[in-house]
């Protein structure tokens, strides 16, 4: 049986959100859990933690936004469109798909360390915030890439 547009243009709205969404599951945890940690201690930097430990869910909504703007696409799509557009879109969920995953995974990295920096000095989490949204940018620009090859 032969893929056709839709269904390839399905798949690639499924990979990136469920990639992404994957990645930024994973990042979220493991910021929750170090800022488990420094709260059992400092329950009064909950606010400053709390930041720290949602920047890596992001690119979950990253991968969902580039869902959806497919699907709408399949929407218009009918027996004829050609597989080509298929793998047109396939393809173009990639970027936020496989960046969203691994840049969600090293943005927690990131925010961990930045919640231990807040922990012994409190006054930094700025800092760590502003290092941990670095990250971020290389998640925006596959965003941006996977919207410009969606078209």
């Amino acid at each position: 049986m032969e893929l056709t547009a839709q269904a390839l243009a399905i798949i690639g709205a499924a990979l990136a959100a469920a990639l992404a969404g994957i990645g930024s599951a994973i990042g979220v945890q493991m910021g929750g859990k170090a800022a488990a940690g420094v709260m059992s201690e400092k329950p009064e930097l909950f606010g400053k933690l709390i930041i720290l430990q949602a920047l890596p869910g992001t690119q979950g909504m990253y991968g969902f936004i580039v869902a959806i703007l497919v699907l709408a696409k399949v929407t218009a799509m009918t027996d004829l469109t050609p597989v080509t557009d298929g793998w047109r879109l396939f393809f173009a969920c990639l970027p936020i798909a496989l960046v969203g995953l691994v840049s969600a995974i090293f943005q927690a990295k990131m925010a961990v360390a930045a919640i231990h920096m807040t922990a012994k000095q409190p006054a930094s989490s700025g800092r760590g915030i502003t290092m941990t949204v670095l990250v971020e940018t290389y998640a925006i620009l596959a965003l941006l890439a996977s919207i410009l090859l969606i078209g």
